[in-house]
């Protein structure tokens, strides 16, 4: 994890690798950002002249670098866009600085410090260059033969290694707050995508639920950990409808963190299929490359519980990873098969790559036992939500219209893009089954708001409950882009947190 440092030394006197200024886009051209005045003046007033020269227009995410000149003790300046000058006696976007923190330290990969001089306004703003920072600098290098190594054959950089942020207040106490919380959620977002990045030949169910179980010990979470022979036991017919044609058996954990002073309790669910054929109803070929990602939903509820004890949130937050392999075998569930579920429901499988819903329906079920006062889950569910939404956008289905919105105003305060969708009640009835309580499949179009449907019917009566269908934005595909890297992206993770701690305080909806 990058290391990170509120400085009170000027941007032309501290040491470091690389000097981050901000740019912005004025009507006659690219303007310095507040925080690189003593920059600026080491160019004698003419860095914006500069950075036009060679192109810099001051667009969002555009990163230039030039040479520093005489009088700096960095030997690199790194200017980054910042999008247009904002209206006179407002402050940068909170979701600006942080995409262009985030892009900054990407284009420093292989450095080892770097001094940031971007506008720092207020704790809030302190946050988002921090998370920005943090988020950006991510890389994963585990299976390239060794980071220095790799780097030094011309692979994959290292990850910036120490960022200092100028123009903070180490002894202020909100900025200092600022930085803790930014670096608690930060090193969790990557911590998730860490999970989702790893083959699913080394993450199985199993695996999943060891590194859950030894980071819940190491955090004070208490842990349990269903086996397949528990699951048995216990009727849990839907994770084990999934799980059993593969050799790595299911598994359902459950995390417990629990604050003296807590009189709130929020339950996160979390789709943990670690790996994603399809089963006998086998995805076509170019759609099984990415499925090591179908656990993305599981990994984002771990780190939010782990971050929600590390941060102390007064709220008690409980985490069910409803984790499975979905093989195709002789043992395998095959479309036609009925499951009894752990709420005694019956549901008809007509097609065996429905499979979150099954798990998340086990899990929905156990977790309403203890009556929390929300219900959040997480899941890459359907495809449908991504031709709906496109890949940067995750949908929000409740039984609560009120809830809904809270958890749509909250993700777009972090900077999670999201939307509101309904659940229509008609639709329900393409799901009605000749031979079971429900088929896991109805009709094709609406397929995302028709997986909301089928879940809810898992959520126990009264509680508050949402769903959140990360299957869009949850795994990267192309460029990254601010913060966001390749691959998996840890996304709902700030969405999560935040909800927590608006949970914590009082102040949702």
């Amino acid at each position: 994890m990058t290391a990170l440092t509120l400085s009170t030394a000027g941007a032309t006197t501290l040491r470091a690798d690389a000097l981050v200024v901000g740019v912005a886009k004025g009507p006659k051209g690219p303007v310095v950002a507040a925080g690189a005045e003593a920059v600026d003046k080491a160019y004698d007033g003419k860095l914006a002249d500069v950075l036009g020269a060679l192109g810099a227009t001051g667009a969002e995410g555009e990163t230039t670098k030039l040479p520093a000149p005489a009088g700096l003790k960095a030997p690199v300046v790194l200017a980054v866009g910042l999008g247009s000058v904002p209206e006179k006696d407002e402050s940068f976007d909170e979701e600006v600085l942080r995409r262009a923190a985030g892009a900054a330290a990407r284009a420093l990969h292989g450095s080892k410090k770097a001094a940031f001089a971007l506008p720092l306004d207020d704790a809030s703003a302190v946050t988002a260059v921090a998370e920005g920072a943090l988020l950006g600098a991510y890389a994963f290098t585990a299976y390239q033969g060794g980071e220095k190594k790799a780097a030094k054959n011309g692979g994959p950089k290292l990850p910036l290694a120490e960022v200092a942020l100028l123009g903070a207040k180490p002894r202020d106490k909100e900025h200092k707050a600022a930085v803790e919380r930014a670096t608690v959620v930060a090193t969790e977002v990557n911590v998730a995508r860490d999970l989702v990045n790893t083959p699913p030949n080394d993450l199985t169910p199993e695996a999943f639920a060891a590194v859950a179980t030894a980071t819940a010990k190491e955090n004070g979470i208490k842990v349990q950990v269903l086996d397949e022979k528990a699951l048995i036991k216990g009727g849990y017919g839907g994770i084990m409808g999934v799980g059993k044609g593969s050799e790595n058996p299911p598994r359902l954990v459950k995390l417990s963190y629990t604050h003296p002073k807590a009189e709130k309790s929020l339950a996160f669910v979390g789709k943990g299929i670690t790996y994603d054929s399809g089963g006998i109803s086998l995805k076509p070929a170019g759609h099984n490359e990415t499925m090591k990602c179908d656990m993305a939903g599981a990994a984002a509820v771990f780190a939010s519980v782990v971050a929600a004890a590390k941060l102390g949130l007064r709220v008690n937050v409980t985490g069910w990873l409803a984790l499975a392999e979905n093989m195709p075998s002789g043992s395998a569930t095959k479309p036609g098969d009925v499951l009894r579920m752990y709420s005694g429901k019956t549901v008809e499988v007509l097609n065996t790559d429905a499979e979150g819903r099954l798990v998340l329906g086990d899990a929905l079920t156990k977790a309403s036992e203890e009556n929390p006062d929300a219900i959040v889950d997480v899941a890459t569910l359907t495809g449908a939500m991504v031709l709906a939404l496109g890949d940067r956008t995750f949908g929000i289905m409740a039984n609560d219209d009120a809830f809904r919105t809270s958890i749509h105003e909250i993700a777009e305060e972090v900077g999670e893009s999201s939307w509101p969708m309904p659940l229509p009640a008609e639709l329900r009835k393409t799901m009605d089954s000749p031979t079971a309580d429900i088929a896991n499949m109805g009709v094709r179009m609406g397929g995302g708001l028709i997986a909301g449907l089928f879940l809810q019917e898992f959520v126990g009566e009264g509680i508050t409950w949402a769903h959140l269908d990360i299957a869009g934005p949850a795994f990267h595909e192309g460029a990254p882009h601010g913060y966001t890297p390749k691959g998996g992206t840890g996304s709902a993770v700030r969405t999560l947190v935040r909800l927590a701690e608006r949970t914590a305080t009082g102040d949702l909806g």
